[in-house]
């Protein structure tokens, strides 16, 4: 399934086998879910620690380039992902295919953007928040029109309980991506963290009409935060 958070690391651009964290395990693979971003943090000195010894390998960054080129297009590929998450028997069918939108989702323009999107994800696993939070910014300033700088710098501000920056951030990403269905679930997340339910439910319901596999569906059950009974939205 396709949550928010994801975190990576790899040696070089060209290699696709990465250490992905954030999901209670490491495996080699580009995309990975997790059920709950605060709760995923548990074990993230871990993690980081792997993907650490990931990025040893040698990778070095030549000179920065001074324009950013567009984002690879996968619209396509992307659409026929979420045709086959809603058609999905089960949770580990849906998940699998999750992970291949976070494939295409955190593909960035180009190497030095690949490069900070991944250091900006390694220092989150690993509790480095303003280290992460300056990777995102510079990512976004290099980058101002690759949806996935905002959507991971929102993830950030939402695990520093900065829920009105992590919005803002999501709203962005959503204008450049509207069928971002991380971004969707997590804005979800920070209009419930801001006591805004009913809004928190009509954007998590616009969510689960792409993915209705999204671990976030709970919120709906009744008793969880967002079931607000006869509510009219």
């Amino acid at each position: 399934m396709a949550g928010w958070g994801r975190c990576s690391c790899r040696c070089v651009p060209s290699a696709r086998a990465i250490v992905t964290c954030l999901n209670g395990e490491t495996r080699h693979h580009r995309g990975m879910t997790i059920s709950d971003p605060l709760l995923s943090l548990a074990t993230g000195r871990v993690r980081a620690a792997l993907c650490a010894g990931v990025l040893s390998c040698g990778f070095a960054v030549g000179a920065l380039a001074d324009t950013c080129p567009p984002a690879p297009d996968h619209a396509a590929e992307l659409e026929a992902l979420l045709a086959d998450v809603r058609a999905a028997d089960s949770e580990g069918e849906a998940q699998r295919i999750g992970n291949q939108l976070w494939e295409y989702w955190a593909d960035a323009p180009d190497e030095q953007a690949q490069a900070m999107l991944d250091r900006g994800m390694t220092r989150r696993s690993g509790y480095d928040f303003l280290g992460a939070l300056e990777e995102f910014d510079a990512l976004i300033a290099y980058c101002p029109a690759y949806a996935e700088g905002y959507n991971q710098r929102a993830f950030v501000h939402y695990l520093r309980r900065d829920f009105a920056a992590a919005l803002a951030d999501l709203d962005r990403a959503l204008e450049l991506s509207p069928r971002h269905v991380a971004a969707l679930s997590g804005r979800a997340l920070s209009l419930l963290g801001l006591s805004r339910p009913v809004e928190a439910r009509e954007s998590l319901r616009e969510a689960l009409a792409l993915n209705p596999w999204l671990p976030e569906r709970h919120l709906l059950s009744p008793g969880a935060p967002l079931d607000l009974g006869d509510v009219d939205l």
